[in-house]
């Protein structure tokens, strides 16, 4: 079966072969449960892949999965094909997701590329791809949060996802001060990702998370876990240096922390447009396979807790009908959660039986 390992449109296209590429063996267990398991790729699909100078030695480990599976492929360097940080996604590239069933991005995002990833998952969404977002995956994930049991994540996802679905409130609160209420909405949707990927619902890899869009959030938020989108590469891990923010009426009213930087980041990240100090997300992370923060989002957002994010609500999903050109998650640690009058957490361990 040909191997389509350079783009068609040989102005644009991408000399790197990483088929011909060595790496890290260590990284085959994460780039299998990726290929095989999350993905379940299929010998007649295709699949895009696009990843970076930074993740190029993870893109090989997922292409010899590709490899084994049998599957044609296709394979971006974003540096090979644009400038960045990126403004648009490229031509080639959204070209090349038409014609695909699968996708993987396994890319270190850079500051302002937002839209440009959400161009490539309105893509995504329209024509159902299975799509695997890794943004800022790196080598600690991929031994980590890539090695989970993924059909166990999606067992407790399931049992979480049918408890709040039918909840009208669920209550957070932690140790370092968190005392946050979310009135549920019912005509927004509770969207289960929980690394096992369907044509339905794209997801971040790793996956472990249940999320909806709030009706509306009342309260402390202490993150002392990270922030997220590339403010989470600057300040990594937050538990000794938190940022405590208020939230009144589903909007970010003040923020707090010894670290003005950081504030003052996250003050300006979250005013970039109207709706980017809203509540967009309302989610309770479920892989039950990570032991804590580790300051990088993309494995962080699954550790067991709530976290909240400001900005785009994922509206295609939730059903939600604005719209924020930004999106920035904000996690903490050791939750007692309640939904409704039930608690289903405490400490940070779930209470509910898988």
């Amino acid at each position: 079966m040909s191997l389509m390992k350079t783009s068609i449109n040989t102005a644009e296209r991408s000399d790197r072969h990483l088929d011909q590429m060595a790496f890290d063996p260590q990284l085959t267990p994460g780039a299998r449960n990726a290929v095989r398991v999350c993905l379940r790729v299929q010998a007649s699909e295709k699949v895009t892949v696009i990843t970076d100078e930074v993740s190029l030695e993870i893109g090989a480990a997922l292409v010899r999965e590709l490899e084994e599976v049998g599957c044609r492929y296709q394979t971006w360097v974003l540096e090979d094909v644009a400038v960045r940080p990126l403004t648009d996604l490229p031509l080639a590239i959204a070209e090349d997701l038409e014609s695909s069933q699968v996708s993987i991005f396994a890319v270190q995002a850079q500051t302002n590329e937002l839209k440009s990833r959400m161009q490539m998952t309105d893509v995504v969404n329209r024509r159902k791809i299975r799509h695997a977002h890794m943004v800022n995956i790196n080598k600690r994930i991929m031994l980590e949060g890539m090695r989970a049991d993924f059909q166990k994540v999606d067992r407790l996802s399931v049992k979480v996802l049918e408890t709040v679905r039918k909840a009208k409130q669920i209550r957070a609160k932690t140790p370092a001060g968190t005392d946050l209420v979310a009135d549920l909405s019912p005509n927004y949707r509770w969207v289960k990702t929980s690394g096992i990927i369907s044509p339905e619902k794209w997801g971040n890899l790793p996956g472990g998370e249940v999320f909806t869009t709030p009706g509306e959030v009342n309260g402390t938020f202490v993150i002392d876990g990270v922030v997220g989108d590339y403010l989470c590469a600057k300040f990594g891990d937050l538990k000794s240096n938190p940022l405590t923010i208020q939230v009144k009426g589903n909007r970010v009213i003040a923020a707090h922390s010894a670290n003005k930087e950081l504030k003052d980041d996250f003050w300006a990240y979250t005013h970039t447009d109207e709706n980017s100090n809203r509540v967009g997300e309302f989610a309770i992370g479920t892989n039950i396979e990570l032991k804590d923060v580790i300051g990088e989002i993309l494995q962080d957002e699954k550790y067991p807790g709530v976290h909240i994010a400001f900005g785009n609500p994922y509206g295609a999903h939730t059903g939600a009908e604005w719209y924020s050109s930004t999106h920035i998650d904000v996690v903490g640690r050791s939750f007692d959660i309640w939904v409704d009058d039930d608690q289903i957490m405490r400490g940070g361990q779930f209470l509910i039986e898988t």
